[in-house]
């Protein structure tokens, strides 16, 4: 047998059998009509195959999932805008699944579990869209003009697995996401500044000055700026910045270069305005190192006062974080702070010691200690399952470490955060919201801020804030880390939500449900709230497991106790809330 990977599209008419009935002729002149004028022109215009028709619809092959999305997009649209008006009972619609996988060849014809899945798919789309795999959606990043939905787990007929699906509302589907809220300011994006100095590793320095240079921008309200996760995903990617706006949904781009040469730094910066491709501005700064921060503040300025049309007042300025006295301790931080979100062995031991380095040179410099508070943070959550908080050293010395930071800085926004997020996991509600409050009056435009803003609003019993302040976070950034769902799934949850909120918690635990079992715990309770309750209780069943084998408090403990414990660190003050958890966790058949 011959095989090969390929995207397989599966297209089929929606209500085929009705509309033969009512005017066979019609119909299927209709088909003939939009085979030759649109299903195999498009499809050879993407590069693709047809494989098959049938009466009611086809199947194609592609060599690239871009093609096929495309081809697909290219389709939808196209029935949709020259046929009949919508409500038509004359009019043909499709749903469209797509797959990237294993196939057989058969002569002209393709078998095997990459077409099955496919047509599972297509069968579970909604009329006019696009449902595709989690294996096709994965070669799409960056790619396709496009913003899917994550559908969730779905378990099709006569596949074992379940299969991750994506869905694309083309039609005006009632499954299309909830619109984000705009900016009233334009939306800029700082894409990573690219290394010079001939160092591959020295690109820790380009990244935290791009990185200090998005958090200056950031303070300003006339401006949306799009988050770094987002902005450094398209690291690497060849894309035309038109390309890179539409990604990232950015009117305005800034790119630029740095290379270091022992005490000196030459930054070139410049700002693109992306529907046009036109260059609004360009400038080089070559600076000693000793005045990096007020060449920073120099492109901000720059950039805020070419992109609102203003001149920031120099009160505006007032509100800068306090400035490294060593810039050792700077550099020091940077390199630790690209290690910081890496849980490989050893990664975050040698964070820890480039942070301690940066503390012991520069005593003053309170972002060391802010990354310290996470180091210690992670260590807590990851390694101390089932250890009370007052007697957990890792969770101490993390509350120490962020009250340090907040003592030598309190001017700086992400000291603030750090401090109100570290509370809210001491169940200190009040200096949390104090904290957390703070930072975003003082930086609103900082995505990681408003997304644990969002989390602590949930925590304290205002979900609908919370959930408010998640899609502003979502919009600023796109290409957002896959944590910001562990927070979203949790106010969609408080809100009853709970079938979006077992979406996201799907997504989270596909691959390693074991290693994410306070997610498989409150999937199980949004999965019971929804009666599904042998799902509920497979899920109860993980989260018993995975705590059991990684328990490090009383010996003696059992169900109950890890129940408990999954509901105190759950960080929820109303009683209303907890009653909601544990009532679903008691219909999946944990003690609660």
């Amino acid at each position: 047998m011959e095989r090969r990977l390929a995207a397989i599209l599966v297209a089929d008419v929606v209500g085929f059998s009705r509309l033969v009935e009512a005017d066979e002729r019609n119909t299927l002149a209709v088909l003939i009509n939009l085979q030759t004028s649109v299903f195999r022109p498009l499809i050879a215009r993407h590069a693709g195959r047809l494989v098959k028709l049938m009466g009611d619809g086809l199947i194609a092959e592609f060599s690239s999932v871009v093609e096929a999305v495309s081809c697909a997009i290219a389709i939808q649209n196209t029935l949709a805008n020259e046929q009949e008006p919508a409500g038509s009972a004359n009019r043909i619609i499709l749903r469209i699944g797509i797959n990237l996988g294993d196939v057989v060849v058969d002569g002209d014809d393709l078998l095997g579990d990459g077409v099955n899945v496919a047509a599972r798919l297509e069968q579970l789309c909604q009329p006019g869209d696009l449902l595709i795999s989690g294996a096709a959606y994965e070669q799409l990043a960056g790619k396709v003009d496009a913003n899917f939905d994550y559908a969730g787990e779905q378990h099709l007929k006569n596949i074992a697995r379940p299969i991750k699906a994506y869905h694309l509302p083309l039609s005006g589907s009632a499954y299309a996401s909830p619109e984000t809220p705009k900016s009233t300011g334009p939306a800029i994006a700082v894409l990573p500044f690219e290394n010079m100095s001939g160092d591959p590793e020295q690109a820790y320095f380009s990244d935290g000055i791009t990185e200090d240079i998005i958090t200056e921008l950031a303070r300003f309200s006339e401006l949306m700026v799009i988050a770094r996760t987002s902005s450094f995903a398209l690291r690497g990617r060849m894309l035309d910045l038109r390309e890179v706006g539409r990604t990232l949904s950015a009117g305005y781009v800034v790119e630029g270069s740095v290379r270091r040469a022992g005490n000196r730094v030459r930054i070139t910066v410049q700002l693109v305005e992306t529907a046009s491709g036109t260059h609004l501005w360009a400038d080089r700064y070559d600076r000693s190192l000793d005045d990096i921060f007020s060449t920073q503040e120099e492109i901000a300025q720059s950039i805020v006062a070419m992109v609102a049309q203003r001149v920031i007042d120099d009160n505006e300025l007032t509100s800068r974080r306090r400035r490294p006295e060593d810039m050792r301790a700077y550099d020091l931080f940077l390199q630790g702070n690209r290690l910081s979100d890496d849980f490989r062995p050893g990664a975050q031991e040698r964070a820890e010691a480039l942070f301690e380095r940066a503390a012991k040179i520069d005593p003053t410099f309170a972002r060391a200690h802010t990354g310290l508070a996470y180091i210690y943070l992670n260590r807590a959550s990851d390694g101390a399952i089932g250890i009370p908080r007052q007697e957990d050293e890792n969770r101490i010395k993390a509350l120490r470490s962020a009250e340090m930071a907040f003592a030598l800085d309190p001017s700086d926004p992400r000291v603030q955060s750090t401090l109100g997020y570290i509370c809210l996991t001491w169940r200190d509600f009040k200096r949390a919201e104090h904290h957390l409050g703070l930072a975003k009056s003082m930086n609103p435009n900082d995505a990681t801020i408003l997304i644990m803003w969002a989390w602590m609003q949930g925590a304290i019993g205002r979900a609908e804030e919370g959930l408010a302040g998640a899609e502003i976070a979502y919009r600023l950034n796109p290409l957002y880390p896959s944590w910001y769902n562990y927070y979203k799934s949790r106010l969609l949850f408080q809100t009853e939500r709970y079938a979006e909120a077992a979406v996201l918690l799907e997504q989270r635990t596909f691959a390693t449900p074991e290693r994410e079992p306070r997610d498989m715990a409150w999937r199980a309770a949004a999965y019971a709230h929804l009666n599904r309750i042998e799902d509920a209780e497979k899920c109860g069943r993980v989260f018993l497991d995975a705590v059991s084998r990684r328990w490090c408090g009383d010996a003696t403990a059992g169900p109950v106790d890890y129940v408990n414990w999954l509901v105190d660190v759950s960080y929820l003050r109303e009683e209303k809330d907890v009653d909601r958890l544990r009532q679903g966790l008691r219909l999946a058949g944990l003690p609660a």
